[in-house]
């Protein structure tokens, strides 16, 4: 069974950067689309970013020019690069790889804080 492992989350200060990574094995996860989602407190989980296996993106439009997500192929592994953070950003990060008639696979989340 596929597992996906987050890493990256942390600390930052608003207006800087942090990026996460999402990373698993398998030609499965490289042929399918690969989505970020992200939990507040209190909140229920929203989409923030996907990238399907020919590179289309999507944003939320929340981070829209702020966040970028990427995908390394050959390492089987998926980035978001998250940039001029807001206090707003501050959640637990999850990676979603969606597969065709299944609920797809979650990863455990990487919490990040962004202070004011």
């Amino acid at each position: 069974q596929v597992q996906l492992l987050e890493s990256g989350g942390g600390l930052v200060q608003q207006g800087g950067s942090l990026t996460l990574s999402c990373s698993a094995s398998g030609s499965i996860f490289t042929a399918n689309t690969v989505a970020w989602h992200r939990q507040e407190p209190g909140k229920q989980r929203e989409l923030v970013a996907s990238i399907t296996s020919w590179g289309d993106r999507y944003y939320v439009d929340a981070v829209k020019g702020r966040f970028a997500i990427d995908r390394n192929n050959a390492d089987n592994t998926v980035f978001l690069r998250m940039n001029r953070v807001r206090p707003e950003d501050t959640a637990v990060y999850y990676c979603h790889l969606a597969v065709s008639g299944t609920p797809g696979y979650w990863g455990q989340g990487t919490e990040v804080t962004v202070s004011s």
